[in-house]
């Protein structure tokens, strides 16, 4: 159809915002309507084409269709189907031609298609979403549920508790149906794309993932699950740095020389809230700060500009973070080689970096990097390691290379490179990570250290101070004598003096009575 217009009464043009925000049904359903409305069937083709991708809003917008074309016999409105008869790539510009060919009024929930009707002389009626996004998911949620997990055929289940200690409970006796479940993720959906403070983060085949204003949302349906599901995850609280009560030695190095930082723990213990701590705690030490995530779920505040991994390649966040070239950025949820291979990137480029990754002990963190880095890059790179466990700080490693013999080894000539894992508060030397042969080898050395420490001092006690008494503390080693053996201690000098070289130790003699 090209320049026929209809004359003698009001029509109406709806684009495709005010289909899957629901607003057309809700102008029909208060009677603020009358006339003709048009719907393209361009339109109709779009949501279908969707639909049979397996996306959300393919549905949402069938759906409402079929809403409208009830309402619309009920309160006295026309509607037609026209087609449209050419060719756009958007189908909203598209619609925005068929209105002015028309003589219509466009309906519409975008700003910018508002102002693109008013410059090309088309009359508008522009009615902005006023959905609240939080309407849809707090029904489940009360101010101790984690998270909320809804299933077709299942009952309703929600996690209460905090990380690393929560408890699963039903929330209704009743399972749900497909139906209950499709109409939530339609109305999560509808909400993200008109909420100014949310966003459909991923739109696949088989899942959907939404950052609804608090609510990270994660929608699977068929072919990818077995069933329409959906998955809702809440913070619970927004701590402070200051809350984890860290020593004031960490937090200084947070302040003076941690700038290669990761952040490990398994899922659900709180990474992601205490890197949001973090960064707000750099933020109010004056440092421009950015972010890397997916989905966009840490509540920061406008100073902190997030990227989203979804929307932007990685040369492209490299690209941008260079020239841009903030004091720190924070990576979260670091997972594929990409993402290894971006930060180690922008941490050559001096850049500071957080990187949140998952790990099940401290030092499968450090490991992620392994195969992915040269070794001797690996203290260059990475310089700090936070694990946390049931949302607090459980141990912190401090990582440095050397040049030495590795421990346990005897020739000399095997010395070599050496990057070594310590516990940052005891300065204990708990791992040491080498090349051996082709192969690089991490080596816990805590238990290798005590054993051998201990063994030689026993062969100097027994030979020179034979009734001495030891006792080893972590770094302390003391040696109990008497005033007979202090003589004999002359000869051990030497040799505990060696010890306190070669271990790292502190050895204390005292005289006992």
């Amino acid at each position: 159809m090209s320049n026929v217009k209809i004359v003698g009464e009001e029509v109406y043009v709806p684009d495709s915002t005010v289909i899957v925000n629901g607003v057309l049904r809700k102008l029909l359903s208060d009677g603020k309507l009358s006339g003709r409305l048009v719907i393209s069937r361009e339109l109709i083709e779009y949501f279908e084409g969707l639909a049979n991708e397996g996306r959300s809003l393919g549905f949402i917008g069938l759906e409402e269709l079929r809403m409208i074309r009830a309402l619309s016999n009920k309160h006295d409105v026309t509607v037609d189907h026209l087609a449209i008869n050419k060719r756009f790539e958007n189908v909203d510009t598209a619609i925005l031609e068929f209105t002015y060919d028309l003589g219509g009024t466009l309906i519409t929930s975008s700003k910018v298609q508002a102002l693109a009707a008013d410059v090309l002389g088309i009359k508008v009626y522009y009615i902005a979403s006023t959905n609240d996004a939080s309407l849809v998911l707090d029904k489940f949620f009360d101010k101790d549920t984690m998270s909320v997990h809804l299933k077709e055929g299942v009952k309703p289940l929600a996690k209460k508790g905090r990380p690393g200690k929560w408890y699963l409970v039903e929330l209704d006796s009743n399972s749900l149906t497909r139906d209950d479940v499709e109409l939530i993720a339609n109305e999560v959906m509808e909400l993200a794309r008109n909420s100014l403070e949310s966003i459909i983060e991923v739109d696949r085949l088989g899942s959907t993932i939404v950052q609804l204003g608090d609510y990270r949302v994660i929608i699977t349906r068929p072919p990818m699950s077995d069933g329409w599901e959906i998955t809702a995850v809440r913070p619970l609280v927004r701590p402070r740095l200051e809350d984890y009560k860290l020593p004031e030695k960490l937090l200084k190095r947070f302040e003076e020389r941690a700038e290669g930082i990761l952040i490990a723990g398994a899922p659900g213990m709180g990474k992601t809230t205490f890197a949001q701590a973090l960064t707000e705690y750099y933020l109010r030490s004056r440092k421009v700060v950015k972010t890397i995530e997916s989905p966009r779920d840490m509540k920061l505040p406008p100073q902190v500009t997030q990227y989203s991994k979804v929307y932007a390649s990685s040369d492209e966040l490299h690209d941008v973070l260079l020239l841009s070239r903030p004091d720190y950025t924070v990576f979260d949820e670091m997972r594929t080689d990409e993402d290894f291979k971006l930060y180690v990137d922008l941490r050559l480029a001096g850049i500071g970096m957080v990187g949140v990754v998952h790990a099940t002990t401290p030092i499968d963190a450090l490991q992620r990097f392994i195969r992915r880095v040269d070794l001797g890059m690996i203290p260059s790179i990475i310089d700090t390691v936070v694990f946390i466990d049931r949302g607090e700080v459980s141990k912190v490693y401090v990582v440095g290379m050397t040049v030495k013999l590795p421990t346990g080894l005897k020739e000399a000539d095997l010395a070599r490179p050496v990057v070594e894992v310590r516990d940052f508060l005891t300065d204990e030397l708990e791992y040491e990570i080498y090349t051996f042969g082709e192969q690089t080898v991490v080596v816990p050395i805590r238990g290798l250290m005590k054993t051998g420490l201990e063994r030689r001092l026993k062969n100097i006690i027994a030979r020179d101070i034979p009734s001495a008494d030891v006792k080893i503390n972590g770094k302390s080693v003391t040696v109990y004598v008497t005033k007979d053996e202090l003589k004999h201690l002359r000869k051990a000098a030497k040799k505990l003096k060696r010890l306190e070289q070669e271990y790292g130790v502190e050895v204390d003699v005292k005289v006992i009575e």
